[in-house]
């Protein structure tokens, strides 16, 4: 397993490397010039553009550029641009050209907020999720099993940035159900303030999340539940409850342990619809602020933290495979 993992984590470092590539490569050669967002109209002379540019260090050949900014992700770096000069330590993001401060440190700040959007989100679709689809399986073909699988798709059907755009408006906005929302420190403001900001991002990311959980789950046991090991646990004497739970859940969780890898580490690189209607300042709203202000070293970061995070999430999917089922063998 372990000679395994090692090559995993080899090829998930070329991955990122390669996406950080196409990164840089569309930044570079896209029509977009950053330049131009710090350049007013009114005074934006071709000598002004070309001092902004060369203050930024665009001016540069893009190679170079690129091989002194991976090089931060390793040691740290003197960086010279904008006008600023400082020594950036490991690991060394660059520096923001609208904010002109470390990457680092910025998105580190917005960390939080993001984990707790995914946490609390990823707890309430895995309950959700999984315990209406196993009930469902075990009321195959009665009205509650047809209850919940219509539900499920009436809901997947609607966009989830609508799902929570309507939830906002009038949950919290018109009828006042919930208080105001956004991430609260529990340590500065207290734990009941940070509940009340976060519960209706979880509760909504839940809902939305969940009728895929529900459908997968519902459908992967009662697959399982016709397994020949599952009538033998029956034809022991077993109870219907340790035979569902122990013995029929454990390998129909298999796949779902596949999606909801990939699913978790799409929450911590990032919920952009989630943050920036209930006004969470995290990761994704910081990304989206990036790319309406073409601000390069903070598109870079984001994009590889998300891939690094995808990467990692399906080795570890991989790994929880051969133990949640015994018949996986990692070689």
């Amino acid at each position: 397993m372990f000679g395994y993992i090692v090559r995993r984590l080899v090829a998930g470092m070329l991955v990122a490397v390669a996406v950080s590539m196409v990164v840089f490569a569309i930044f570079f050669y896209g029509p977009n010039d950053p330049a131009l967002a710090y350049c007013p109209e009114s005074r934006c002379t071709p000598q002004r553009l070309d001092n902004i540019r060369h203050s930024m260090g665009l001016d540069r050949p893009a190679p170079k550029q690129y091989v002194e900014y991976m090089s931060g992700y390793v040691k740290g770096r003197h960086i010279q641009s904008g006008g600023i000069s400082m020594d950036c330590s490991w690991p060394c993001m660059g520096v923001s050209f609208k904010y002109r401060v470390p990457v680092f440190p910025y998105l580190r700040d917005k960390l939080p907020a993001t984990m707790s959007v995914a946490v609390g989100g990823a707890i309430c679709f895995l309950v959700l999720g999984l315990s209406t689809g196993v009930f469902a399986a075990r009321k195959r073909g009665t009205p509650a099993d047809k209850a919940i699988v219509s539900t499920s798709l009436f809901i997947n059907a609607i966009p989830f940035y609508l799902l929570l755009l309507l939830a906002y408006l009038y949950l919290v906005q018109a009828l006042g159900i919930f208080p105001a929302t956004g991430y609260f420190s529990p340590a500065s403001e207290g734990l009941l303030k940070y509940v009340g900001g976060m519960l209706l991002p979880w509760l909504m990311i839940g809902i939305g999340f969940a009728t895929q959980y529900a459908r997968f789950s519902r459908g992967s046991m009662v697959d399982t539940l016709n397994e020949d090991f599952v009538r033998t646990a029956r034809a022991k004497g077993l109870s219907e409850k340790r035979v569902v739970l122990k013995h029929g859940l454990r390998a129909a969780i298999v796949p779902i342990v596949t999606i909801f890898g990939l699913d978790f580490a799409g929450l911590l690189a990032g919920t952009v619809f989630t943050e920036k209607i209930f006004g969470i300042q995290g990761l994704g709203l910081a990304a989206l602020d990036a790319v309406q202000r073409t601000d390069l070293p903070i598109i870079s970061a984001t994009v590889l933290i998300g891939a690094t995070l995808i990467i990692v999430a399906n080795i570890v999917v991989d790994v929880l495979y051969s133990v949640i089922d015994p018949r996986v063998r990692l070689t």
